[in-house]
């Protein structure tokens, strides 16, 4: 079989990377818009009987985007692509992955049940919100982590006397990983909202005085949690510093002006999601490429290697 990749509108400088890694090019196709906002898809190359990518995060504007990307993987399908990946760095409804109330949705099925419909043969994504959304699938989905990406990295920028925390109790596993991969001391994040309508109380379980603290979670969005666990960290825990890594940088509303003012030294990202800002970017915002850790679980897929191999 023949690899093609395919992008939508969500992510096009990532697909490029991609594509450069893979010692390819991006598939020739049109995605637009019609005058009432329909979205229309059309493929330029022939693509029976390949093998095809298509990379598209499900980020803000996160129903555009997955439209955009359901009507590509129908248009494939249509076109008779024989096998077809739908490769969602950043996969948005994770966050409603159970019914939280009464009558309320578990969108993250329904968007897997809109994917598998449309013709998707295979996700391939990053850093779930959520593991068992796995479980949601009757296809196989390859779960790709940023631990490996973030470790090299602060090995880079960090000596020694580092402390990976967890911002909160759900994030425990997550942070785990990675403070073994640096054989660093972990902390956590108690946060505590003692009735509506009054502040979150941080206690810090862990010994951060005096430590470079490195908080991490899977997605940044408001940045409200994660700047208060900053500041906690500093005002009560005395730490030297601190910084954080976080897979998606979702960053809605006044996210970057809230980090940009935090006592966050540093907060890197993956670019899962474009970094786009009315003002120039922070100094203390940046981002890393995903670009040869997608182009590498792509070729193991293309070749049926293994996937769980890049990350030992």
């Amino acid at each position: 079989m023949t690899m093609k990749i395919i992008t939508c509108n969500s992510n096009i400088p990532l697909a490029r990377d991609v594509a450069i890694a893979l010692n390819t090019s991006l598939c020739d196709v049109t995605v637009r818009r019609f005058a009432d906002m329909e979205v229309f898809v059309e493929i330029h190359e022939n693509v029976r009987g390949k093998d095809v990518f298509v990379i598209q995060s499900t980020s803000a504007p996160a129903n555009d985007h997955l439209m955009e990307l359901l009507i590509m993987l129908d248009a494939l399908r249509r076109g008779s692509a024989k096998r077809i990946t739908a490769v969602i760095p950043y996969f948005g409804y994770a966050r409603q992955d159970r019914k939280s109330a009464p009558r309320t949705p578990i969108s993250a099925k329904l968007v897997a049940n809109l994917l598998v419909e449309a013709g998707a043969h295979r996700i391939l994504t990053l850093d779930l919100h959520a593991m068992q959304i796995q479980g949601f699938f009757d296809i196989p989905v390859d779960n790709l982590y940023a631990a490996p990406l973030f470790a090299r990295d602060i090995l880079t920028h960090y000596e020694k006397n580092v402390m990976i925390v967890s911002p909160d109790v759900g994030g425990v596993v997550r942070a785990r990983q990675l403070a073994q991969r640096l054989k660093a001391d972990l902390a956590i994040i108690d946060k505590r909202r003692e009735r509506a309508g009054v502040s979150e109380v941080m206690n810090i379980i862990g010994d951060v005085q005096g430590r470079h603290c490195l908080l991490v979670d899977d997605i940044v969005d408001s940045g409200g949690s994660l700047c208060n666990a900053a500041r906690a960290i500093i005002e009560q825990g005395k730490a030297a510093s601190v910084g954080a890594y976080v897979t998606h940088g979702v960053l809605t509303g006044q996210a970057v002006e809230k980090i940009a003012s935090s006592p966050i030294d540093r907060l890197t990202l993956t670019n899962s999601i474009p970094l786009t800002t009315k003002h120039p970017t922070p100094h203390n915002i940046r981002q890393i490429s995903i670009a040869n850790l997608l182009a590498q679980a792509i070729r193991a897929i293309a070749n049926e290697g293994s996937i769980s191999s890049l990350f030992q």
